[in-house]
């Protein structure tokens, strides 16, 4: 056992038994570098990585290659989602060095942390151009010997490089109507419109984007952007990306067409994209949106709920096949053969409904399921016996693994997720889940000043802080769940957190946004980004909800702060729409109000205002704000002086605290907040 036994980390965990003499991310790793004279080879990965196992098993499980590391190397592994700040700093001079990026990341370092040389994955064999890992490892340790100087000025002008890089220079104020119909245009011209989605091979699910592109189409009507939501939806959900027994989705296609996914299924996507299902059903009332709305959500209540309430960070994309062999996705995929054993006469139809042929669609001979048939007629309830025949065979395979980590991001956007998807769907239980989710990010994460954690595991507290986007998501779902619930005291607990975005996180010059803490740990560079990538930028998700918790609150401090945050979109979405849809959709709340509803009842039991206050959460006004309860509740700042109206539940739709008439009607409060 190494170092790493010692972590909380499953990835780190992973690796604890390799021979490899590996230290942790600390300033004890680096003094040991100093002190030995020696280069740091820093190799970042995450538990359910594909590559990342490939490369462990290749080189770090193999004795010779330790032996090589051990004598001339000081080791450090990283979870990239236990520490996205040193993914990121390195990740930032791997690109800028190679041209590509992607894990594993494998960097070379000084004793000073300065990278000097970079790469990915490395074969235990020269292969497709690429060096071997021990080829790499030997040129590294000559340049070190022999050159230590040039290979030290080297790395110097790399982190100076690194460190007074800026990124584009935001603008003064957030977007308007122009700049969200450029970024529309932009997206339309990168529009698939054969298969849906934007770009080519690999293609990932545009989750940012699409809740963009639903707002937008809230806001102003414009048929095109709903037309592209929905359609992608429906060909995502269609595609063998999507789990078509288990629910859920994959982490991307590496096909236009979302046959074949990379099977790993992580909880930021699923989160995602169980919102934005919820949220086209919202718009549209499509029977597919509902469905897979409720079926991811299911899955990630099923699967990846922990004993302590909160959500693990992923399953893996290997499994064992039967023969002992870790093989990608082997739990997901079927033959023919397979079916008829399963199935018996019912094979045939089924083959043909969820696309499984003698040829594969996979590898050697196995398909992923999927839904190709867009014509025919299919017996509903033979399918759903299919379903679940097939399902009970597959839960006796070997299961994928599963990364047991806590992410307090995470968490939060499936706290927003469930918690929605709860209240729109009359499923108390996954608004229950929320709660739970919710709970264990205050009791364990969240500090008596309330500063975050990243990650918890076992209902045991991580060693590192929560970055920007810890703060954001989790505020973004502790409002949901205010909304939802009529508890304000989730809404207390959002504002908590965003105090420290505005006096930890903010630059108060230019009033962007560092996705580390003025306190945290320094590095050879605070990484700030605020494009998307597989989950919102902190940056645009802290605007979002800086924004959504002024609207609660009137606070001046909390819609400057968002407003000067959202100066970045004005710069870049018109742009770069594919790269920034968070911001695109935190941008639609803006310019809509974000409007304001309090619904007040003589009791939240009561069927009236229950009414209301289910026609207020399912208004599709872009980043709507909802507040429930009696006349006298100090609950919600939206409540105060809202009296009943003749004795009766009512509701009030303000914009910036001016109020339309109140309502008592559900169908007039359902027009104000569905415009189009």
């Amino acid at each position: 056992m190494n170092r790493l036994a010692h972590e909380t980390s499953p990835y780190l965990l992973q690796h604890a038994d390799n021979p490899v003499d590996w230290w942790p991310w600390s300033a004890e790793a680096f003094d040991e570098a100093r002190r030995t004279g020696r280069p740091v080879l820093l190799s970042v990965g995450y538990s359910s990585c594909h590559w990342c196992h490939v490369m462990a098993h290749e080189s770090f499980e193999d004795r010779a290659t330790a032996d090589y590391l051990n004598e001339h190397f000081v080791s450090v592994k990283v979870d990239r989602e236990e520490r996205p700040d040193v993914d990121a700093v390195y990740m930032e001079a791997v690109q800028a060095a190679t041209g590509q990026g992607g894990w594993p990341m494998t960097v070379f370092l000084t004793p000073d942390a300065e990278p000097f040389y970079f790469g990915t994955y490395f074969p235990p064999a020269p292969r497709h151009g690429m060096p071997s890992f021990r080829q790499v490892l030997e040129g590294v340790q000559q340049a070190w010997a022999t050159r230590r100087d040039e290979v030290g000025e080297v790395a110097g002008k790399i982190a100076r490089d690194l460190a007074q890089r800026e990124i584009v220079r935001q603008a003064a104020e957030a977007p308007g109507d122009q700049e969200l119909a450029q970024a529309l245009l932009g997206l339309t011209r990168e529009y698939d419109p054969q298969r849906g989605g934007f770009g080519g091979a690999p293609k990932f699910p545009p989750s940012m984007v699409l809740e963009f592109l639903l707002r937008h189409h809230a806001r102003t009507g414009a048929e095109g952007a709903l037309q592209m939501a929905r359609d992608t939806c429906e060909r995502m959900a269609r595609g063998g990306i999507y789990d078509q027994l288990g629910g859920g989705f994959a982490r991307y296609s590496v096909d236009r067409d979302w046959v074949v996914p990379h099977f790993e299924k992580m909880l930021y996507d699923n989160a995602l994209l169980c919102r934005v299902y919820a949220h086209l059903w919202r718009a549209t009332g499509s029977d597919l949106a509902r469905r897979v709305a409720l079926e991811t959500a299911d899955f990630m209540v099923r699967e990846l709920r922990t004993d302590e309430g909160g959500f693990a960070s992923a399953l893996d994309a290997d499994s064992d096949d039967g023969s002992g062999r870790h093989v990608e996705g082997a739990y997901y995929v079927w033959t023919p053969e397979q079916l008829r054993e399963v199935l018996g006469e019912d094979a045939e139809p089924a083959a043909q409904y969820f696309g499984v042929t003698e040829e594969g669609t996979f590898e050697h001979g196995r398909s992923v399921l999927q839904l190709p048939q867009t014509e025919g007629v299919f017996d509903a309830e033979k399918i759903a016996s299919v379903r679940s025949r097939l399902l009970r065979e597959r839960a006796g395979r070997p299961a994928p693994g599963r990364d047991d980590k806590v992410v307090a991001a995470w968490n939060g956007l499936a706290v927003a997720a469930l918690a929605e998807t709860g209240a729109y769907f009359d499923r108390p239980d996954l608004t229950e889940a929320a709660l739970g989710a919710a709970d264990l990010l205050v009791r364990v994460h969240l500090d008596e000043h309330g500063r975050l954690a990243r990650t918890s595991k076992d209902g045991r507290v991580g060693a590192n802080a929560g970055v920007l986007e810890d703060y954001a998501d989790v505020a973004e779902g502790f409002l949901a769940l205010a909304s939802v619930t009529g508890e304000g005291v989730w809404l207390d607990f959002a504002g908590l957190l965003l105090d420290h975005v505005l006096t930890r996180f903010t630059d108060p010059e230019t009033g962007g946004l560092y996705d580390t803490a003025s306190d945290a740990e320094q590095l050879i560079r605070r990484p700030q980004d605020p494009t998307d990538n597989a989950a919102p930028s902190g940056w645009t998700a802290a605007a979002a909800a800086l924004l959504g918790y002024a609207a609660h609150t009137g606070s001046e401090a909390h819609r400057t702060a968002a407003e000067r945050a959202l100066g970045i979109v004005k710069t870049l979405g018109p742009r770069v729409p594919r790269f920034i849809g968070w911001g695109l959709a935190a941008a639609e709340a803006l310019l809509d109000g974000p409007k304001e509803v309090a619904v007040v009842g003589p009791s939240l039991a009561d069927e009236g205002t229950a009414a209301l206050h289910r026609t207020a959460l399912l208004g599709t006004a872009p980043g709507a704000v909802v507040a429930v309860g009696t006349p006298d509740s100090d609950e919600f700042p939206l409540l105060a002086d809202r009296p009943l109206l003749a004795g009766e539940p009512v509701a009030y739709v303000c914009r910036n605290f001016t109020c339309d008439a109140p309502t008592a009607d559900p169908e007039r409060l359902r027009t104000a907040l569905n415009p189009r």
